[in-house]
């Protein structure tokens, strides 16, 4: 079976119909940054200190893979000894000195069958007449119960390889986690730009209707306390204004802190982010298409069923555990004798040496052997619940994000509807009150009506953007959307 572990290959390829953030010039410190959302988000797929983190992530899990699989390495060794050694060998003190030499080649190996092969060459010298000994040696030792098969022998690494599918996804999630955090942040960024702007404006008019009443008062078309209400008005946008420019400035730095452009002195500079919000087209498709889309693409969920996967292989690797150590050796040797090491060496003769037989480990109770097949168990059973437990939560996040951007698209309708009256009503007060019919208060009301209506207006823009974006993130689509290329190989 196969399962798609993602990996990011192409974080820089571009999005249709846009040039890279590194084809752009980079300005030097202090200048303005001059980018549209989609510059945004590639230029965050490049410089992002986070997510430069993230990327190690699967090239460490990869690691364990190799670790893994280096129990099936051949293994080579080589001994080399050297000994004296004095003994009495009689009543009358008589002493006899013994040097030897020995040394030793061999080579091992372990198969996923549970086959352990190993040959041995072994040679001794000794300074006694006709006891120089060579020995070339084959065993094979197959296990017959315990250790048996590539099914279980193979669970290390198949589960290696899981993980570093699993390092993939979480990969996959958190840059799609990022460029829906720079999107928002550019269309936060934008909201509170615009806020400015529409601060500044109704700043402005507070000042020509103070302005106005000032004059009307000077020629005695108004009481002088009608300029009280006039210069309240103003002072409370100059308030709004501060505020308003504040927000602007930690937007631009959070905005800054994902991009970590190029060049030094990265918050000073000034940010310009040139698309205008605007609505969205009607999605055609039905949310149970979308639902279905998240639960094929979701990098949570696809992590949640790879854990189930490396449970099934811990089932399998527990199970075995249970079973009597009964292993089945064979041995064939081959020795040569003679008075000198370079005669011994010769393996032509007729002697040989044959062993077989069967070994046999089982303990007693085996409780450990249990309880680890028992919590293998407990703990697959407990993935497949978690999965359809996450199957249904991902359902609602997709269905409770469709709801909002609806909601908010027929929002986006009704603040436009309330923007063109509030701006009727504002025309409706000033005439009243240059006419005699109203007072400074209720046109500072008016005025202070629009200023909401024209924030809410663009809010509920920007918050249809933004609803969207989290809409993709929850589907799990975000990155395919925005075209940036992902490899999904294989887990065998």
């Amino acid at each position: 079976m196969i399962y798609p572990a993602i990996y990011l290959v192409c974080l820089l390829l571009f999005w249709p119909g846009q040039s890279t953030a590194a084809e752009n010039p980079v300005p030097s410190s202090g200048t303005t940054l001059t980018l549209s959302v989609k510059d945004a988000v590639l230029m965050s797929l490049e410089q992002n200190r986070a997510l430069k983190v993230q990327r190690f992530h699967p090239m460490i899990s990869r690691t364990a893979e190799e670790q893994a699989a280096a129990v099936f390495d051949l293994n080579l060794s080589a001994d080399l000894k050297a000994g004296q050694s004095r003994a009495q060998v009689s009543a009358d003190g008589s002493f006899i000195n013994n040097n030897t030499i020995s040394q030793s080649v061999g080579a091992n190996q372990v198969l996923a069958t549970g086959t352990t092969i190993a040959v041995n060459l072994d040679a001794e010298h000794t300074a006694k007449p006709e006891s120089d000994t060579t020995r070339l040696g084959l065993s094979v030792t197959q296990a017959l119960l315990r250790g048996r098969g590539t099914d279980v022998n193979l669970v290390a690494i198949r589960q290696a390889r899981l993980d570093t599918a699993l390092s993939g996804y979480e990969l996959h999630g958190y840059t799609e986690a990022l460029v829906a955090q720079v999107e928002v942040a550019c269309w936060d960024y934008q909201l509170t730009a615009k806020r400015v702007e529409i601060v500044e404006r109704s700043l402005k008019l507070a000042e020509e209707q103070m302005a106005e009443v000032r004059e009307r008062i000077a020629v005695g078309r108004l009481a002088e306390i009608e300029l009280a209400a006039a210069e309240a008005e103003a002072a409370v946008r100059r308030e709004a204004l501060i505020n308003a420019r504040s927000a602007l400035s930690k937007a631009r730095l959070q905005l800054q802190r994902l991009l970590n452009s190029p060049g030094e002195n990265i918050f000073g500079r000034e940010l310009k982010i040139t698309d205008l919000p605007a609505l969205q087209v009607a999605d055609p498709d039905s949310v149970e298409s979308h639902v279905t889309l998240a639960g094929r693409l979701r990098p949570d969920l696809n992590q949640a069923r790879l854990q189930l996967e490396r449970g099934e292989l811990e089932v399998v690797k527990t199970s075995n555990g249970l079973l009597p150590k009964l292993d089945l050796f064979v041995g064939l040797g081959k020795t040569g004798y003679a008075a000198s090491f370079g005669r011994s060496t010769d393996l032509s003769g007729d002697g040989y040496d044959v062993q077989a037989g069967l070994t046999l480990r089982f303990p007693w109770e085996n409780r450990s052997a249990r309880a680890a097949e028992r919590r293998a168990v407990l703990s697959r059973d407990q993935a497949v619940e978690s999965i359809a437990n996450f199957s249904q939560l991902v359902e609602v996040d997709v269905r409770g994000a469709r709801i909002e951007i609806d909601r908010l698209r027929e929002q986006v309708a009704a603040t436009a509807v309330t923007l063109r009256l509030q701006t009727e009503k504002l025309r409706a007060e000033t005439e009243k009150f240059r006419v005699g019919k109203s007072t400074a208060f209720m046109v500072a009301q008016a005025q202070r009506d629009l200023l909401q209506a024209e924030t809410d207006s663009v809010s509920a823009v920007v918050e249809s953007l933004k609803a969207v974006v989290e809409f993709y993130r929850l589907e799990g689509s975000l990155l395919e959307r925005r075209g940036i290329s992902i490899d999904q190989p294989s887990v065998n």
